[in-house]
């Protein structure tokens, strides 16, 4: 099973990258200043970014849920 932070378009980033990275486009955006075309491509790469950190956050989650035997 591949980490949560996998994906097909390139290497596996960890949960603390991608947020550090989802911080920077949030900044970027919030900063305006960039061509539309532009800030929806930040945009699309900060919902990339936020569902990465879901997937790290989720499969932390799933680790420390007890199961039921």
């Amino acid at each position: 099973m591949a980490e949560p932070g996998s994906g097909s378009d390139g290497p596996t980033l960890t949960y603390e990258q991608a947020r550090a990275e989802l911080a920077t486009v949030v900044e970027r955006l919030e900063s305006g200043g960039s061509t539309l075309e532009e800030s929806l491509a930040l945009w699309e790469r900060g919902e990339e970014l936020a569902s990465i950190c879901q997937r790290w956050l989720d499969s932390a989650r799933a680790r420390l849920t007890p199961t039921e035997s």
